[in-house]
């Protein structure tokens, strides 16, 4: 069948643009598909924030980046919105965006076997191959797969706005853009794409469901024999700690001990007691609902009567600002909080934590656990989406598992992971056993992008 062609795109990419995750994947992956053999491109808009570069570049030794631009549409320094809210025409943005795909691939002569969508703001893609490109020779060969980062965010648009798609009115129907009066990208995109994914196993799953469905759980199950699950990888190249420059002192597997050297310099910039004996629990996280602090503002004053420290960093919802003030002045001996975002402090925190707390609603995918098993840093997590594909219960009788879970989403339960992990910090030979054994794992980007290879090649068998 000759050199598989694959064009992935995406909103963000990495070194270019972001703003989230996708950026990580769109930047991480192409790179490790061109390793095994995929000739492989990728297309974005060309924002105003993104400086000196004309119609492409390059990531890589030779991945060709595309550059879709519009003065319109994309001269603006934020991708989505501004402080005011998404920008309003934002179906007007990715609509272009979407048709000038099609353009810059004729105008370069680049006939891909498949065409890799990622969220709403491509979902237009697998429509127009199959309603306006349904019958041009030059993408007769072409599938698509869509790749779902988070169903929460949808592409949701006034019916008024439809005719800005450039479709046919008959196409709004329940079937295919109409969700409750509104037009939904996401949907149509999922109902047109060859092969659709999701960023872990177990999440392919819970969108199936009326509780993470966000109400289309009824369409993806009709295409659950379309519908796989691929947990993300991370690149070590920048998460390694044998590696890192941003930390206070490098240190690996072979010589574990300079991980209490960060400890002790990250409890001494945040102002918290120097004491390698207390557990350290780490958090860096956007404030929200989503990522569980519902949970933690019911427990917090319990965990920090404990005999451990605690350190947050992270922005988010006006509560949980207002929540993590006055934790900061009730509990400023063992607490330390920054409510902002910071690079730098985060690698630190991945570094010097002794645990990193993640007690998410849902999670798609979840990076937070990966990196930190790389900083041997062991991971307190809810059952739920990647963090279930990732993360096992720890068992001190027998050393198997790699961090602490809880299951139902209630406080309690919450709390009684953090004492479970806090208890078996006071073990240090099983503890620095079990950090080892989890800095051992491989969570790099190739296995991913093997089954990425392998969903291609499904997406091209279909008919």
């Amino acid at each position: 069948m000759g050199k598989l062609k694959v064009l992935l795109a995406s909103s963000e990419v990495v070194p270019f643009a972001k703003t989230g995750g996708l950026a990580d994947v769109a930047g991480a992956l192409p790179l490790v598909l061109e390793a095994l053999g995929v000739d492989v491109r990728v297309i974005m808009p060309r924002y105003g924030s993104i400086k000196a570069v004309g119609e492409s570049a390059a990531i890589g030794k030779n991945v060709k980046v595309y550059f879709a631009a519009s003065d319109e549409y994309f001269s603006r320094p934020e991708l989505y919105g501004d402080k005011f809210g998404d920008y309003k025409d934002n179906l007007d943005r990715f609509t272009f965006f979407s048709k000038a795909i099609f353009n810059i691939l004729k105008k370069d002569n680049f006939k891909p076997d498949v065409i890799h969508c990622n969220d709403w703001q491509t979902a237009l893609v697998p429509v127009y191959l199959n309603t306006l490109y349904k019958y041009d020779p030059f993408f007769s060969k072409t599938k698509t797969v869509f790749t779902i980062h988070n169903l929460a965010y949808q592409g949701l648009f006034p019916k008024e706005e439809f005719p800005k798609i450039g479709l046919d009115w008959s196409l709004f129907n329940m079937h295919l853009f109409e969700f409750y009066g509104k037009v939904n990208l996401m949907k149509a995109g999922i109902v047109y794409a060859d092969m659709i994914n999701t960023v872990s196993p177990t999440y392919a799953e819970e969108i199936q469901t009326k509780e993470f469905g966000c109400g289309l759980e009824g369409v993806i199950a009709e295409r659950r024999d379309r519908l796989v699950g691929i947990l993300n990888g991370i690149d070590y190249k920048i998460w390694n700690p044998a590696f890192d420059n941003k930390i206070f002192k490098k240190y690996s597997i072979n010589n574990f001990a300079d991980k209490y050297t960060d400890k002790a310099r990250l409890q001494e910039e945040a102002g918290l007691k120097v004491n390698s004996r207390i557990p350290l629990i780490g958090v860096i996280s956007r404030l929200a609902d989503q990522k569980g602090f519902d949970l933690v503002a019911d427990i917090i004053d319990k965990v920090l009567a404990m005999d451990l420290q605690f350190i947050l960093l992270g922005t988010g919802e006006h509560k949980y600002h207002v929540l993590f003030e006055k934790i900061q002045k009730t509990y400023s001996k063992n607490a330390a909080i920054y409510l902002k975002f910071d690079a730098i402090l985060a690698q630190k925190i991945y570094a010097g934590s002794d645990m990193f707390l993640m007690p998410s609603r849902y999670e798609p995918c979840g990076l937070g656990q990966l990196i930190s098993f790389k900083y041997g840093t062991v991971p307190i997590v809810r059952q739920t989406g990647g963090l279930k594909d990732s993360v096992d219960e720890f068992d001190p009788s027998t050393g198997e598992g790699s961090g602490f879970t809880f299951t139902s989403y209630e406080s309690g339960r919450l709390l009684a992971a953090i004492k479970k992990a806090v208890s078996a910090y006071g073990n240090k030979n099983a503890w620095e056993a079990l950090t080892k054994k989890i800095m051992g794992y491989d969570y790099s980007w190739k296995r991913s992008a093997e089954d990425y290879v392998d969903l291609y090649e499904r997406a091209r068998e279909q008919s």
